[in-house]
This record gives C-alpha cells, sequence and structure tokens, in this order.
C-alpha cells in the first residue's frame, strides 16, 4: 500500500529536523522501499502503522533513529572516483609534508565516513607512497550519523562485492586478510583512525584542526542554508594550507565566497585563500 501524504510529510519533516535529509516530494517510494522493511522487523503488519506509532510518541526514541539511520544514503566505495585521491598522491600530500615537516603531524577528517572505505582507503594511499610517515603523527578521524554504518566501518570486514569496487588487487593482497566470505582489514592500517558518531547538523563536539576534510557527496542532500552552516565550521576547522574535498557535484560557490577552488586535474579542491602564507 502506497504511503500517504500525511505519512510522507510527516517522515519528511522528521528527517529534515534530525540529519538535515531534504525529501521533496516524488520521494514516496524511498521512503516505502527504505522504511518497509524496518516495519516489518519491528513487528508492525503495515508501514503507516508503524508511522502511526511514531507520530504517537512525544519524544524522538528509537524507532524514530532507526527510521532516520535506514533513510541515510550510504553509498560509498574504495578510491571513490579515483582521480582526487591522484591529487592527494602527487599535489596535497607531497605539499603538506613539506610545509609540516618541523611538527610531522598530519590531522584528516573523513566527514559522513559510511562504511569506512574512504579513511581505508587514506590509510592504504599514505602507507602505499609515503613511507616517510611512518614515524609521524597521523590521525584520520572518521564520522558518520549512522550508529550501523559506523559499526560496519570499526569492523572492517568487508564483501567480495565491495571489495571489488574500486580496490586495486595489489592493495586487496597487501591490506586485507581473508576470512570467510569476508575480507578484514589488517590492524595496521587501523591504527591510525578513530571512529566516532557525529550529526553535522547538530553542535559539533570539539575537534582538533585538520590538515585535509573530506565531506565527499553529502551537502547534495541538504538544503542551503545548512550547507552554509556546515561549510563556515569547517573553515574554521581548517588550518593554514589546508584543503577541503567536496564530491564531483558539489561546491562552495554561492555558499561561502571565502573558499578558492584549486585545480588539480580533473580534481577541484578547496583551500581558505587568507590562511595561505
Amino acid at each position: 500500500m502506497a504511503i500517504s501524504k500525511t505519512d510522507f510529510d510527516y517522515v519528511a519533516q522528521l528527517v529534515r529536523g534530525q540529519a538535515a535529509i531534504v525529501l521533496e516530494p516524488g520521494k514516496e517510494y524511498l521512503v516505502e522501499n527504505r522504511l518497509t522493511p524496518l516495519a516489518e522487523q519491528e513487528g508492525f503488519g503495515t508501514l503507516g502503522n508503524f508511522i502511526a506509532k511514531m507520530r504517537s510518541e512525544t519524544v524522538i526514541n528509537g524507532l524514530h533513529h532507526k527510521s532516520i539511520d535506514a533513510l541515510t544514503t550510504n553509498e560509498t566505495s574504495f578510491f571513490r572516483d579515483f582521480h582526487p585521491f591522484e591529487a592527494l598522491r602527487k599535489n596535497i600530500l607531497p605539499q603538506l609534508i613539506e610545509q609540516r615537516a618541523a611538527t610531522r603531524q598530519l590531522t584528516i577528517w573523513c566527514a559522513a565516513c559510511s562504511t569506512g572505505q574512504e579513511p581505508y582507503t587514506l590509510a592504504m594511499l599514505m602507507q602505499e607512497h609515503f613511507p616517510q610517515l611512518a614515524d609521524w603523527r597521523l590521525t584520520i578521524i572518521a564520522s558518520d550519523l549512522s550508529p550501523t554504518v559506523l559499526k560496519i566501518a570499526e569492523a572492517g570486514a568487508y564483501s567480495q562485492f565491495e571489495v571489488n569496487r574500486g580496490l586495486p588487487a595489489a592493495y586487496l593482497i597487501k591490506y586485507f586478510t581473508k576470512q570467510g566470505d569476508r575480507w578484514l582489514i589488517k590492524p595496521e592500517l587501523k591504527k591510525n583512525i578513530e571512529f566516532r558518531a557525529m550529526n553535522l547538523i547538530q553542535p559539533w563536539p570539539i575537534l582538533p584542526p585538520f590538515d585535509l576534510v573530506f565531506i565527499r557527496n553529502v551537502m547534495i542532500y541538504f538544503d542551503v542554508e545548512t550547507k552554509k552552516t556546515i561549510l563556515k565550521r569547517i573553515r574554521n576547522c581548517l588550518l593554514p594550507h589546508g584543503y577541503l574535498f567536496l564530491g564531483s557535484a558539489e561546491t562552495t560557490m554561492n555558499l561561502d565566497p571565502e573558499y578558492q577552488p584549486v585545480n588539480l586535474g580533473r580534481t577541484v579542491v578547496y583551500e581558505v585563500p587568507g590562511a595561505r602564507k
């Protein structure tokens, strides 16, 4: 049975208020496909009954959080789009290593890390191509709204399908071990990664200053004011010579004039001009 307009409007308001995700009319099918299995799992006969139960609650509780989790898009892969990581390897990391030689420290944030492929990709890239970082203080903070995907990310266990998406075969052999039908990230690749639960639209915890921030293919789901707020917050976290990576369909243009795009081949990254010497 199709979701009613009233129920769709309620769900849309819920996810917008709690996660800044915009569900426009026409996305009813998405709500039905994502929430119907959850309703069945929770013991409700129909999606309508499930939503009615949420609507009857006076405070946001477990059912609401599970629904928001289910409606969050968690598409990711190793070396996603490839060319941003080439720009990182060829241009940005050599530059940062030179600039940070005195402190011997790099701090990176993967915001909305989903199931962990992005932070693990960064860890592999640095271990493979920059052995001089082995005795640096290297920190990768990987955060996400969803406790479900964070649990998967922390486990670092992936299916054959997942490792086939973007991961070079040599990296699979070198940085993973096979256990049953899963491929497990080796412990030495996890040592510099901290996984944290974090909602980007709520007050942020105390964060360290960052050399690099990856928030790729996330803000396409947010409205303009939310994008502006998040970009400003990130700008205040960036170190001098630091860079922001967005998805290929995302930009700071008309959102935050303080950022300056830097073209590196097929990749555009963003810096704050005033921060550069």
